[in-house]
């Protein structure tokens, strides 16, 4: 059987693009894999910019009934007390707040989604390489046989490690190491479900995302430089809670927590590919750029992806101009993402008394009703990015509400 796309991962990115893709027409194979999806420790938010690509991608009610968790505030904790709240439906023009999903869970409905739009749906496949060209090809192995599949184009969907990605030949850019995050799954968390909640402390932050009925994701931002020693496996289990405390995560929201999955933790360094696409073979999601998770963009950026590769594949019968226009929207998308929070990195974990000093004066702007500044939570890539909105983030001049 001749495929028009194959696309290797079946995961938010793999399974989204397969299901817009299948609807129109196209024949589409996805490899997975995972027989079975389990708790590894991946994003599970997306930001309001994001719950509106999940619309637009008809994706949004399925992960609703696989038990995604609509919120609608931003608050922030300092000192184990809430200090600023931003209701997100009325600061950003999306009209909503984050959102908030199992992974396990998402990938599964997705998948399923997919295969009923009519992709062919294969697990427990393990692709070995994939050779750019016209056409591309996929070896992969299936038990004991080995196979070379074509098809028009390929679509590397497979994550931080990307196969796809490393055979292709595509170069991986990096940012210097900076921040680490480490996050594990809680059952017992009396966290409300209505908001998402950022918790600050003297040296690291902390993130509660209720999952809904108790469950919550947990996680802890710290500088390499604070000295800690890795907060990954679990030994490690006392030290991080004993951190998200520190953080301002309120103590009755860890009295009865119960780990419900492993702890583990990832560089907040992002990796990206520059012009992810060449000869057949386009790559979205993580294996594109895998965003500093401290920022919890990674989801939304993806969904950007599939938004932009399926518009441009379903516009033009020349599926390699369409995959290259897709590189050049993925550039801008990404880069100015990347851009907004490297210059969050700089306002919120430069350590020093000017630094300090700073912060007060930009945060209660910034953490309830900001305007015209980078707006990470509520605008991402569209956010204003001139001279002028850099230096009201920093407070250097007139803020946008005063």
């Amino acid at each position: 059987m001749g495929y028009d796309a194959i696309i290797i991962g079946g995961g938010l990115a793999g399974a989204t693009v397969a299901k817009n893709l299948a609807e129109r027409g196209n024949q589409v194979l996805v490899l997975e894999r995972e027989e079975r999806f389990r708790d590894r420790i991946r994003g599970e938010q997306m930001h309001p910019w994001g719950v509106s690509a999940a619309r637009q991608l008809g994706v949004y009610e399925p992960l609703v009934a696989a038990g995604g968790n609509q919120t609608y505030h931003w608050t922030t904790w300092i000192g184990g007390q809430p200090a600023f709240n931003r209701d997100l439906r009325t600061t950003t023009h999306h009209g909503v707040g984050s959102f908030n999903i199992y992974h396990p869970a998402m990938q599964q409905e997705l998948l399923s989604v997919a295969q009923n739009a009519g992709a062919d749906v294969r697990r427990g496949i393990t692709v070995h390489s994939v050779e750019p060209g016209h056409p591309p090809k996929v070896h992969v192995r299936d038990g004991g046989s080995q196979t070379c599949l074509e098809a028009r184009i390929v679509i590397g969907a497979d994550g931080r490690n990307s196969r796809v990605r490393s055979s292709a030949g595509f170069e991986i850019q990096r940012d210097p190491e900076l921040l680490m995050i480490a996050g594990l799954l809680f059952d017992g968390v009396p966290a409300p479900d209505h908001a998402t909640h950022h918790c600050v402390g003297g040296e690291g932050a902390a993130l509660v995302a209720p999952l809904g009925r108790k469950r919550a994701r947990i996680y802890y931002i710290y500088r390499l430089s604070d000295g800690i020693r890795g907060l990954s496996g679990e030994r490690k289990l006392d030290e991080f809670l004993t951190c998200c405390r520190a953080a301002g995560v309120p103590a009755e929201w860890l009295a009865d927590a119960v780990p419900a999955g492993p702890l583990g933790e990832f560089s907040g360094a992002d990796r990206w590919v520059n012009s992810p696409a060449r000869e057949g073979v386009a790559l979205i999601g993580d294996a594109a750029a895998e965003c500093d998770p401290s920022w919890g963009t990674g989801l939304s950026v993806t969904l950007l992806d599939v938004v932009r590769l399926t518009e441009r594949l379903c516009s033009s019968s020349d599926w390699e101009q369409g995959i290259q226009g897709y590189a050049s929207d993925h550039d801008f998308h990404y880069g100015r993402t990347h851009e907004v929070t490297q210059l969050l990195v700089e306002l919120l974990w430069t350590t020093g008394q000017a630094a300090d000093e700073r912060r007060m004066r930009v945060l209660p702007f910034l953490l309830t009703a900001p305007q015209g500044v980078p707006d990470v939570l509520g605008l991402g890539p569209d956010s204003p990015l001139d001279e002028q909105a850099k230096r009201r983030l920093f407070g250097e001049a007139e803020a946008a509400h005063a």
